[in-house]
């Protein structure tokens, strides 16, 4: 019993990381291209706000919830398989880290151009274009931290 509540945490804070984020991405990037600056500005805080109450809780549960099942299925925690999902779980964290401090800096960026009605300025889009780069390897990661979830190849 206890291996299917550890499974199960692990699955359900991994799908909320997952779609937290791809989620986010997704409003976040739509509202950008409006040009809309109310909405820009609305999406950007609903966005860092679902960082803080989604991805922040995961990304601390999910190593936690690994370590828990590693213990309890008995696997060395240097499996190969398991050695590549902690370096791509590092590349996306670092990853992460860096798109929080820039997702705050453009929510505070579009919430004063919104409020004195002016333009987003050359700042919020170099941002928002790291932004978007930085999801790249990130997303990545997690496809293939999912892949060596699932199958838990001896690489």
């Amino acid at each position: 019993m206890e291996y299917i509540i550890a499974k199960w945490l692990h699955i359900i804070s991994s799908t909320f990381l997952f779609g937290t984020g791809v989620g986010s991405a997704f409003y976040k990037w739509s509202a950008d291209r409006t040009g809309n600056l109310p909405t820009i500005a609305h999406t950007n805080r609903l966005v860092v706000l679902a960082d803080w109450l989604f991805t922040t809780p995961t990304v601390i549960f999910q190593p936690l919830s690994g370590i828990w099942l590693v213990g309890i299925l008995g696997y060395s925690p240097y499996e190969p398989w398991l050695l590549a999902t902690y370096l791509l779980y590092v590349i996306t964290g670092s990853c992460w880290l860096r798109v929080v401090w820039l997702q705050i800096r453009m929510r505070d960026i579009s919430a004063e151009a919104s409020v004195t009605n002016t333009e987003l300025g050359s700042s919020y889009h170099q941002y928002r274009r790291q932004w978007l780069w930085l999801g790249v390897p990130a997303f990545i990661a997690m496809i293939m931290i999912f892949f060596l979830m699932v199958y838990k190849p001896s690489l």
